[in-house]
């Protein structure tokens, strides 16, 4: 397994819907927000210059919901090598009770970001998702 990443999102009024908790999507929102600064955590500038990540894919658990005020812990790794071009991740948002309410694997696809072009997904830059931080 990757090393793991962490980050903590608050739900403010805007996060809520009509049943009064975190609307869906911004539980999505807040997949790509973890993964995107786990990337920059882990990859250099240059890198990060070089290539970008595209979601081709979520699939969501909801086992519980958030309010206004109440906070999650989302922790995010790297379940499994890449395969080509994708590399999945798993996110999994914690409440303060320490229950995992929202778990996610998505799906992301490397790209070259001058040329668009998918990328297979090299050994080294998987091993950034493994290092140590």
């Amino acid at each position: 397994m990757a090393t793991p990443f962490s980050l903590t999102f608050t739900a403010l009024p805007d996060h809520i819907d009509e049943m009064g908790h975190v609307n869906n999507a911004v539980w999505v929102q807040w997949m790509e927000q973890i993964a995107t600064r786990h990337w920059e955590t882990v990859a250099s500038a240059d890198v990060q210059a070089a290539y970008i990540w595209l979601v081709t894919r979520h699939e969501v658990d909801y086992r519980g919901n958030i309010t206004v005020g109440q906070s999650v812990t989302a922790t995010t790794f790297i379940p499994d090598p890449p395969q080509g071009a994708r590399f999945d991740r798993r996110v999994d948002f914690t409440n303060a009770e320490g229950k995992v309410i929202v778990s996610a694997r998505t799906t992301w696809a490397l790209l070259d970001k001058d040329s668009g072009r998918l990328l297979r997904v090299r050994p080294d830059l998987a091993a950034l998702f493994y290092a140590t931080p």
